[in-house]
């Protein structure tokens, strides 16, 4: 009963909090990827995760930071219970959540890794470049020339490659 509650509050503040941000963003030219509300070290935080064509800088970070403040304090999503604005790009090894996700990573490496095995093989992680994906699945290119189709149920992470 408890952590419906918590979720209950959690949604309430993001989805009255999003229509503010995607207005400012879109006024600036940037893209919302994510918005989060936990608890982090005690404190609440409303965490703003934003994309760009460009890349995302800690001076973008900023300015987007001050950009939401009045608005944020205006509308106070939260009903008067303290947080901090958090403002981030979705990181390089982000999971990808949507279909926008997936469609800025087209042509992109990207791995996938699988609940099980798909019919036939050993293999539970996939790695190549992002052909397509939609609501049946995902298409990868291997470094191998070959195609592999993984369909969206049987996906349990799909994210941006990063080679170290």
């Amino acid at each position: 009963m408890q952590n419906a509650r918590r979720r209950g509050i959690i949604n309430g503040v993001i989805e009255r909090a999003k229509p503010v941000i995607e207005s400012v963003l879109n006024g600036l030219g940037y893209e919302l990827v994510d918005i989060e509300y936990k608890t982090q070290y005690g404190d609440k935080h409303l965490t703003v995760y934003i994309a760009s064509e460009r890349g995302v800088s800690l001076d973008d970070c900023e300015l987007v930071s001050n950009a939401l403040d009045a608005p944020l304090d205006a509308l106070d999503p939260t009903d008067g219970v303290p947080y901090c604005l958090d403002v981030s790009s979705p990181g390089l090894d982000r999971p990808f959540k949507t279909q926008r996700d997936f469609e800025r990573n087209y042509g992109q490496k990207i791995e996938v890794k699988l609940y099980a095995p798909l019919e036939g093989s050993k293999v539970k992680l996939y790695v190549g470049t992002l052909v397509s994906r939609d609501e049946q699945g995902i298409t990868l290119a291997t470094d191998d020339g070959d195609t592999v189709f993984i369909e969206n149920a049987k996906a349990a992470l799909a994210r941006p490659y990063v080679e170290f």
